[in-house]
């Protein structure tokens, strides 16, 4: 799964407990009629992956889907959610380079011949 929008907050990494546990929490702002704050967390050696990321930025998140379940002291069972990012992509680079026309290669042009002086007056500017 995938979510994709405009980055809105990149938090700090946080860590948890003597084993080393990592998380760093993004929220990205859906481009569409009701945009939507999603919020992804990335876990582990993956926070190093939000480090050249800025609000602003369009990206697109690679997702999991969590799901957990946890009894409390009194017996009730009780299930959580959470978004899991384990990869992000800069959208910014696809969108720029998709419009640019071919480039051809260097040894398509031919060569423009003899220049002389006089040519260069005849400019149209």
């Amino acid at each position: 799964m995938e979510v994709q929008g405009r980055i809105k907050m990149v938090g700090e990494t946080q860590s948890f407990g003597s084993n080393g546990f990592r998380k760093r929490e993004i929220v990205v702002t859906t481009d569409e009629q009701y945009p939507q704050h999603i919020m992804v967390e990335f876990v582990q050696d993956k926070t190093d992956l939000l480090n050249s990321y800025q609000v602003g930025q369009q990206v697109k998140i690679s997702i999991n889907l969590r799901g957990r379940e946890w009894v409390n002291p009194q017996g009730e069972t009780k299930y959580f959610n959470s978004i899991q990012g384990w990869r992000i992509e800069a959208l910014q680079a696809e969108a720029a380079g998709g419009n640019m026309p071919p480039v051809p290669p260097a040894d398509a042009f031919e060569p423009a011949g003899d220049l002389k002086e006089e040519d260069a007056d005849d400019l149209p500017f």
